[in-house]
């Protein structure tokens, strides 16, 4: 009996048969993209772009041509040709030569099935209303690939390959797609590269181990010569880089900060020693714990816009991948792309697909001078997004668009001047301005490790979800179990944020804010981890109720923790030097209003520089609680001297606040006279004072400061807050092979790679019941040998255990074709 994936071949090759002829019958017929005669050249059969008889007209298309790539076709882009085409419609295969350079400009390259009568293919675009599908700009999940497929992903669909996983486009040779805007064409929406469902799309150049390290030695203005901090394969002479600037210095004409990153081009590599084709002019630090990082911005498949006679408006083009699509990009540039100001057209946009595309991963990308943003994951669940670099956008950077995106995995990615844009119109959420963040979201279920985030205008990263006029944010939310239930998702904690790195922003480093109050409970608080800031101005807002902060380092900042919403809050091992003016602020700032109690434990302030009546710990006017408390211990100044002195604790700066509230704020210091003696500070004016009938408050230096007091007190409890519980299974992806291309077997094996990702800790992960090996990271990547394959379709399921016993729910399930 035929199987159904063999029945859908046959009928596939059997319409491409009948559509090529129809193609060479009906040449002069009337413009319509559902008819081969809309177009002015048709694949008849299979061969090289360059090969007349390849085609309907005999010879290769003509500039200005409308191009059909027809089913049951695959032809070879082999051509660098200067030859504009108005559009390329790829329903067969179209695949860019890997032994030579190749150009292809072209308004519009979209891969779809066979289009229906009617369907323009340009109007349905966007297929779903951007910001209004489903309530909240989503198109809801189909599980594809949550719990399988009945037959494996067809690979004789229509796909447009610019490189594979296993054939990416080798150096020396450049694959490059200019995207060009012709007249008549919606500036709005074209030009672009869309892939539509049922399509595949793959863009993948030469691999590099690190797209981006950490310097290994500072390097210095006039310098031509850099250091990197380590080895790094897949650089060559040529290749552009891009040196992250290690000092924050004021802006000038309406710019928060004149950046001092610097762009080069490699002269030679040897080792880790760059040199490069100019000196540079400022200072880059490569040595201690804080460095500047190397990027390079180079690779060998290139997407971008045809060049425009000057005095021509240029329109960009962008990308898009819909619901139902398949591919994935890796080491590809994308520069110049994204049209400003207009929603929904990004450089990489993965487009209201849910999670129809768990499998799918941008690894290595540039996206490089773009005017909005650089890569967009919206209403997209289980993506992977890894060692990707983005320098200079208008707009957010990374970005999670409508607050409904889960178990998204960010790791080890570099933003590099994220710039203030405008809000636009029809946005998912309108409370979101589109000042300028490196990385962007709403949910906190998703996984941000190991990034940078630099010279980005406003914010190196935000978090942020309001409930406004505009928004409702209870939105239906994937479940761990695959179904959906409606949440706030400011309820939703983060799942994984850890080893994140932010230095020299225009203003925030870190900022996770907005909830107005809402937060989860204390077992399941929001835990941000291994965190690193340096070069800033305001370090980390803590603006939402119930956060752990674990292991925070904080270096040349004006301030530290600011705006906080100190409910529930528990801060260990925090470490902050060169703090110049308010290192651990009041509650909500000049509100100075605090909700709840929290905890420090571990707290070190060094390299002090300020000095004065300012306080490196700042009290509370007003409880609005009136349980409101903060506790202490374990708090180390390191080099204080007369000069420099600081209290430890005084009302906060800034603007003097009435006290509204019957109570005020106290601050005990655990053990500050001695084990088990502390010290309970209060504003001299706050009713524990006043009330004190026995004087036992009384200024102690440096401990207070000109309007506190404190008194020893004993038998007083360090408070336990929040009681995490690991209740939430890992997620998996397996990103390879790659769904819709065969698989090869080499000596009866196959080997399997993927990403895992859990709240805690990954213990391991079982592909079709052989545990995977982690190759990095807790299983960030993991890869496994699968023995005795047979040709043919197979099925590949991979499912993750973390180390407290939860097991994943909906295990990745693909099926593949094994050759």
């Amino acid at each position: 009996m035929q199987s159904s994936f063999a029945r859908s071949l046959a009928c596939l090759r059997s319409f491409a048969l009948a559509l090529s002829l129809v193609a060479c019958l009906t040449a002069g017929a009337a413009a319509n993209p559902a008819n081969p005669a809309a177009f002015d050249a048709v694949s008849v059969k299979s061969g090289n772009w360059s090969d007349g008889a390849t085609w309907n007209i005999g010879k290769a298309p003509l500039r200005d041509s409308r191009v059909l790539i027809a089913p049951g076709t695959q032809v070879i882009y082999d051509v660098d040709s200067n030859r504009a085409m108005r559009e390329v419609q790829v329903t067969g295969r179209l695949s860019f030569a890997r032994d030579r350079n190749t150009k292809l400009i072209v308004g519009l390259l979209r891969v779809t099935p066979p289009r229906a009568a009617g369907d323009t293919g340009v109007e349905d675009i966007d297929k779903h209303d951007h910001a209004k599908a489903d309530g909240h700009g989503r198109h809801g999940n189909d599980h594809h690939g949550g719990h399988g497929d009945a037959a494996a992903d067809p690979i004789d669909g229509p796909a447009l390959e610019i490189g594979t996983p296993d054939a990416p486009i080798p150096a020396p040779f450049m694959a490059r797609i200019q995207l060009k805007h012709f007249e008549g064409m919606d500036p709005e929406k074209l030009p672009a590269i869309l892939c539509r469902p049922g399509g595949r799309l793959d863009m993948h150049g030469a691999p590099m181990d690190r797209t981006w390290v950490k310097l290994g030695a500072t390097a210095k203005p006039k310098d031509t010569a850099i250091i990197l901090s380590q080895k790094v394969t897949g650089w060559r002479s040529g290749d552009d880089i891009v040196i992250t600037g290690s000092e924050r210095k004021p802006g000038g004409k309406g710019y928060r900060i004149n950046r001092t990153s610097e762009t080069r081009t490699i002269v030679a590599i040897a080792g880790e020693r760059i040199e490069i084709d100019k000196p540079l002019e400022n200072v880059h630090f490569g040595e201690g714990d804080f460095r500047s990082e190397v990027a390079n911005l180079s690779r060998t498949v290139l997407i971008e816009n045809a060049p425009h006679l000057g005095g021509e408006k240029l329109i960009a083009g962008h990308t898009m991948y819909h619901h139902g699509s398949l591919g994935s990009i890796s080491y590809a540039r994308f520069d110049g792309l994204g049209k400003e100001g207009v929603l929904g057209r990004y450089p990489i946009h993965f487009h209201l697909v849910g999670d129809t595309m768990r499998g799918s991963s941008v690894i290595g990308a540039a996206v490089t001078n773009s005017g909005n943003r650089f890569i967009t994951i919206h209403g997209t669940q289980y993506m992977v997004i890894r060692d990707c670099v983005g320098h200079n956008s208008v707009g957010h950077g990374f970005f999670l668009e409508d607050g409904t995106e889960v178990y998204n995995t960010l790791d080890r990615n570099l933003a590099i001047a994220a710039t203030h844009g405008k809000r636009m119109k029809g946005q998912a959420l309108p409370f979101d301005p589109n000042d300028g963040a490196g990385f962007w979201w709403a949910n906190g279920r998703n996984t941000f490790v190991r990034n940078v985030a630099c010279e980005n205008d406003e914010y190196g990263y935000r978090y942020d979800s309001q409930k406004t006029s505009g928004f409702n944010p209870n939105l239906l939310i994937r479940q761990p179990d695959g179904s959906e239930a409606k949440m706030d998702i400011r309820t939703i904690p983060h799942y994984r944020f850890q080893h994140n790195e932010s230095h020299t922003e225009g203003l925030y480093a870190f900022v996770f804010a907005g909830t107005d109050g809402a937060g989860p409970d204390t077992s399941h608080p929001h835990i941000i981890r291994d965190t690193t800031l340096w070069e800033t101005h305001y370090s980390m807002r803590t603006q939402v109720p119930t956060m752990l902060v674990e292991n925070l380092r904080i270096h040349r900042a004006a301030y530290g923790i600011y705006r906080p919403w100190f409910e529930n809050h528990v801060y260990r091992n925090v470490h902050m030097s060169r703090v110049s003016t308010e290192p651990f602020n009041r509650g909500q700032d000049d509100d100075s209003a605090q909700a709840g109690a929290i905890t420090v434990d571990g707290l070190i302030f060094s390299e002090l520089t300020h000095g004065g009546s300012m306080p490196l710990i700042q009290m509370s006017d007003n409880n609005l609680s009136g349980k409101a408390v903060s506790h202490f211990r374990n708090v180390k100044v390191e080099g204080e001297t007369r000069e420099n002195r600081w209290p430890l604790v005084n009302r906060g700066g800034g603007a003097v606040v009435e006290r509204k509230t019957d109570k005020g704020v106290p601050i005990y210091i655990h053990d500050y006279f001695e084990p088990g003696r502390h010290a309970q500070v209060a504003i001299q004016t706050s009713p524990e004072v006043t009330t004190d009938k026995k004087g036992n408050f009384r200024k102690l230096p440096p401990l207070t400061g000109r309007e506190t007091v404190a008194r020893a007190v004993m038998n007083v409890e360090f408070p336990t807050l929040l009681t995490p519980v690991d209740d939430q299974p890992p997620a998996t992806t397996i990103t390879y092979p790659p769904r819709g291309i065969p698989v090869t077997i080499k000596d009866g094996t196959i080997t399997i790679r993927g990403t895992t990702t859990d709240n805690e800790r990954t213990g391991r992960v079982i592909v079709n019941g052989v545990p995977a090996k982690d190759v990095d990271y807790n299983f960030h990547q993991w890869e496994v040998t699968l023995r005795n394959v047979k040709p043919g379709v197979i099925t590949i399921k991979a499912h993750a255990e973390d180390v407290n016993g939860n097991t994943e729910k909906t295990p990745h399930e693909m099926t593949v074709v094994a050759k």
